[in-house]
């Protein structure tokens, strides 16, 4: 049950009363009562009476017990602990949408022929966790994995892997590849016009060119589907779509972008100038469709995968994991993507997010300099914790609570601390429930509110659905991790306070039942952010 809803639906009918019209009682948790409604304030102005004034009017014609009038025209609103103890009896469960949509949530996106690095942490690990709260609330998650499958750099890579045998070879070989066929790109005269024939060959779909590359492509997945495994990442092989899948629709998006009229000739290369994007200069920024030597950019690409989504897929809901900086690109692109018809009425987001940074405030790499390799960094994990889940759960929340938006600072010693707002925190309290319930011999039994920490948990439990309605709505993982937190502490001064195994007859039941609530609302919690839960700590 969701306290805060039951509130606003007894406060809004006794609102619209007083103000002639439908009102948001805007009910939030409060830290002078249970929750409190400032929604008479806003409507000062419109009524022309003080706000003290509407608000004593609107608790007089509510019905509801525990309201007192606070401040110019608060409402402070205690819940009766029957509510509470009612809202007790319904095991806990996501919030269901009114109405399901089919969402496609494009995440992590690595590169084909290179090892994922510290840089795919957020998109993999925030999207896969947006996926899982969508599902959660009803709607039909596509998952996609936009992998860097094609383009120039694969004609050096295919050539260099022609003269030397790689058969079998491991992801960090192929990044070898790389390093080795760029240097021979840069320096040798005739290895850079047979890689530049090759990407002709490639794309002309020559067996041999195709043969090779499919090598690379198959031996980058398996690397990529054993670092989703290990972070417990919902990415599965029939969710991978390079951008080579995109490639046969590339001249059918031009043609149809030009027969509507908006590509435009610019020193050689079409593009697009959507309204309300300019450079530095103040001039109309341009989006790149199609580039002077005839070749199709990452705009291309994306458009393209726009008009598959919505058109092949049937989305009604686009979300694109990726980095800030890319903001400017995908909201041009959306903005193309509209006025060429291709959304309709579905929406596309670029749902962004800051860096990780290392203790000197800078983007986080190794102590020389080098980017840091995902697998190494979980290697690390594990070698640090006592248990694999520990070290995985404690990188996964760390980022999960911070403000997707914001940069964090990746510190070893606070992610992994048993205490504080940390995946081993989280983890350690359920641990600690399974291991009280398995003890208790007796069946939990009806919840009685006596002591204060009691009542404290009862309310921190009934915020579980408004918190993944919050965390949902605003595709932001951290009101998640921060109210399953909360909870926790909420837990932790009721385990100090409340003898659970030691307390005898109605209390002992009373307090077994929170406690296996808080057990079942923590595991659902921290599943649907993806973290996992060791046996044992």
């Amino acid at each position: 049950m969701d306290v805060e809803a039951f509130l606003a639906g007894r406060l809004a009918p006794a609102f619209e009363a007083v103000a002639g019209r439908p009102v948001d009682p805007a009910v939030r948790p409060s830290q002078h009562a249970d929750f409190q409604s400032g929604a008479a304030l806003a409507l000062a102005k419109e009524l022309g009476r003080p706000p003290r004034e509407i608000a004593a009017e609107v608790a007089g014609k509510s019905g509801l017990s525990g309201v007192t009038l606070s401040g110019p025209g608060f409402l402070n609103l205690t819940v009766d602990n029957e509510v509470l103890v009612g809202a007790l009896r319904t095991p806990p469960a996501a919030p269901r949408a009114a109405e399901g949509q089919r969402v496609v949530v494009d995440y992590s996106s690595p590169n084909v022929a290179k090892e994922m690095h510290v840089g795919h942490l957020r998109s993999t690990i925030i999207g896969d966790a947006l996926a899982r709260l969508l599902e959660s609330a009803g709607h039909d998650v596509v998952r996609v994995n936009h992998l860097g499958d094609w383009g120039t750099q694969f004609g050096m890579l295919i050539e260099q892997l022609a003269d030397d045998d790689h058969e079998g070879a491991s992801l960090g070989d192929l990044t070898e590849l790389y390093r080795l066929a760029r240097a021979r790109f840069d320096g040798d005269d005739d290895f850079r016009t047979r890689a530049r024939l090759r990407v002709v060959a490639l794309q002309g779909g020559d067996p041999a060119s195709r043969s090779l590359w499919r090598r690379l492509v198959a031996q980058s997945e398996a690397s990529f589907l054993d670092i989703y495994h290990r972070l417990g990442i919902g990415l599965a092989p029939g969710d991978f779509v390079g951008e080579s899948f995109y490639q046969p629709m590339l001249a059918d998006v031009v043609a149809e972008l030009t027969a509507k009229g908006l590509l435009v000739e610019s020193e050689g290369a079409l593009c697009a100038f959507p309204e309300g994007f300019a450079g530095r200069d103040g001039e109309p920024l341009p989006l790149i469709v199609r580039k002077s030597d005839g070749g199709f950019g990452y705009a291309a690409t994306d458009l393209a995968a726009v008009r598959h989504r919505t058109r092949e897929l049937h989305a009604t809901r686009l979300l694109y994991v990726v980095g800030a900086p890319q903001r400017t690109h995908f909201q041009m692109v959306f903005a193309v993507a509209r006025q060429a018809g291709w959304l309709g009425g579905a929406t596309a987001e670029h749902i962004g997010f800051g860096s990780i940074l290392g203790a000197d405030g800078k983007m986080f790499k190794t102590r020389s300099g080098d980017t840091i390799k995902l697998a190494g960094l979980l290697d690390e994990a594990v070698a640090r914790a006592t248990d694999p889940a520990i070290g995985i759960g404690a990188i996964k929340y760390a980022d999960l609570a911070s403000d997707r938006r914001s940069d964090y600072v990746f510190d070893w010693d606070r992610m992994l601390a048993a205490s504080g707002n940390t995946g081993p925190y989280l983890q350690y309290a359920v641990t600690r429930i399974r291991s009280i319930l398995a003890k208790a011999a007796d069946a939990p039994g009806a919840v009685v509110l006596g002591d204060p920490a009691e009542r404290r948990l009862a309310l921190a439990l009934a915020g579980l659905e408004p918190a993944i309605a919050a965390a949902t709505e605003a595709r932001e993982p951290h009101r998640l991790a921060g109210y399953l937190h909360d909870l926790a502490v909420a837990f932790t001064t009721f385990y100090e306070k409340c003898p659970i195994l030691k307390s005898g007859g109605a209390t002992r039941a009373s307090r077994l039942t929170l406690t296996a609530r808080t057990g079942e609302t923590l595991t659902l919690g921290l599943g649907l952010l993806g973290i996992p839960l060791p046996a044992v700590m």
